[in-house]
């Protein structure tokens, strides 16, 4: 973990807190050394910021890892309809693939 990132990443979100690359890429930071932190600022983003898609694929990935399943299943859907209608077509395909496996794992 890098805490001089971490410091500058948080002191950013303290200057711009309606940035939400910010909170994205703090959980971005965490991803490796700090999961349980990670998905907590992923599910913070997508309640402030439902329209932030880069989200939703970290945030159910992580839903998944820590065994909230359906959790995971939810997000991926709500981030299928965010992608739709931003006309993002590879992110939504990424997002369908990501919960058509998860669903075939359960």
């Amino acid at each position: 973990m890098n805490d001089a990132r971490i410091n500058l990443l948080k002191s950013y979100i303290e200057e711009e807190p309606n940035d939400p690359f910010n909170y994205y890429a703090l959980a971005c930071e965490y991803l490796n050394s700090n999961a349980a932190a990670a998905l907590q600022l992923f599910e913070q983003l997508l309640d402030k910021h439902p329209d932030y898609l880069a989200s939703y694929y970290q945030a159910a990935q992580l839903q998944a890892e820590f065994e909230q399943e359906d959790k995971a299943i939810e997000t991926y859907a709500k981030g299928i309809e965010v992608a739709q209608a931003q006309n993002n077509l590879k992110t939504l395909n990424e997002l369908k693939t990501a919960k058509q496996n998860l669903e075939f794992e359960m």
